[in-house]
């Protein structure tokens, strides 16, 4: 179980991201340095103020601070797996309540659109192989995972594609108020049924979108972090689980066991509720992977989730707003990274139309056979 005493310890002192789309001629090195620029400017900071970096989905952590100018004296390169990003934020966080750094620089660039990257087909290995079981069957889809689970999912408890809907329609409504997203143009629920199926149950808006774009993030120790030009937004909780072992993928259960031990860890570690919460920031590469989180972190009771998000609760008017920039589906594919500096956005109050009232308190979580979450709060 993580360490209270670690509550607020860590802040988040910058975020930074570039345009999103199709972005031509761009490296995955010049997005990330696109968007480190937009964080450090955000701080206040200068180069020579890191002394921690770690890089997602850009190649080589040693070419990246040449490039970049920088001697830092903790540098670390992860997989590029979505899953990914809130670990980076947790490891960054650990490596600075430790007093190995002060000030970690957290960076993502992708240029998977201009480069054509695609998920699933001949020779796919979702970056890891870890579902490699299922290739000889021509399985090699993380949507077409993502299908099989929904449909068992609507066969043990009734949930519909309507309720999926809800889930597209509302995100893409946070969109519509998002500058940088991608998708803007609302959709209706009947837009949504009538798009064409992509891997059956699942509709085209049902799934993220593959672009390019670099995503950055500064942390500090909360000591230091209020001596920047914008209020800090502390880390309150943060834990992790997985479900690795048994190579199962997907999880007959829906990852709704280790989902559960990060619930009690992190809102323990927080020291919230979900009656404590003004919004939420739910991974989400496909639609069904909400439904999964909101029973998972246990926010409704198994099985419930597809009527637990009828009616707009996860709308900017409702119980908990969530994806409030747009998410996966409709700003961008960032792969976690985006939905983090969603978060502290809302909690400094930066959102203008899409701002949640009054936010102090806000969940990111991820379902994957990684689980993370991290809660953020504006207030030490």
């Amino acid at each position: 179980m993580p360490d209270k005493s670690l509550r607020n310890k860590v802040a988040v002192v910058g975020v930074g991201n570039t345009d999103f789309g199709r972005l031509p001629g761009q490296s995955p090195y010049d997005l990330g340095l696109w968007a480190l620029k937009r964080a450090m400017d955000d701080a206040g900071l200068k180069k020579s103020d890191l002394d921690g970096v770690i890089v997602s989905r850009i190649p080589d952590y040693q070419r990246f601070c040449e490039i970049a100018g920088i001697n830092p004296r903790f540098a670390l390169v992860t997989p590029g797996q979505g899953r990914m990003s809130g670990n980076s934020i947790e490891i960054a966080a650990m490596a600075i309540a430790s007093g190995l750094c002060k000030t970690v620089a957290l960076v993502y660039g992708n240029n998977g659109r201009s480069a054509g990257a695609k998920y699933g087909g001949e020779g796919d290995t979702y970056g890891s192989g870890g579902a490699g079981m299922w290739f000889p069957y021509g399985m090699t889809s993380p949507g077409a995972v993502h299908a099989m689970m929904m449909r068992r999912h609507m066969a043990e408890y009734g949930t519909t594609s309507r309720q999926l809907a809800e889930v597209a329609v509302t995100f893409r409504e946070h969109a519509a108020l998002t500058p940088w997203a991608v998708m803007r143009d609302r959709i209706s629920i009947e837009e949504h049924m009538h798009s064409r199926y992509i891997c059956e149950p699942l509709h085209l808006f049902d799934y993220c979108l593959i672009n390019d774009g670099g995503v950055a993030l500064i942390l500090q120790a909360a000591d230091r972090a209020k001596d920047g030009p914008n209020k800090p937004v502390y880390i309150r909780g943060f834990s992790a689980a997985t479900r690795l072992a048994d190579s199962t993928y997907p999880a007959p259960d829906y990852w709704y066991e280790p989902m559960s031990k990060v619930a009690k860890d992190v809102y323990d570690m927080a020291g919230v509720t979900h009656q404590d919460l003004d919004g939420l920031m739910i991974y989400d590469n496909f639609s069904p992977t909400v439904l999964f989180s909101l029973e998972g972190f246990g926010f409704c009771p198994r099985g419930e989730s597809g009527r637990f998000v009828e009616g707009g609760r996860l709308g900017l008017r409702g119980e908990f707003p969530s994806n409030t920039s747009g998410g996966h589906m409709s700003e961008s594919y960032m792969q976690g990274w985006a939905l983090n500096v969603e978060a502290v956005r809302q909690l400094r109050g930066q959102c203008g139309d899409r701002q949640i009232a009054g936010a102090k308190t806000i969940q990111y979580m991820c379902a994957s056979p990684l689980i993370t979450s991290i809660i953020y709060g504006s207030e030490a």
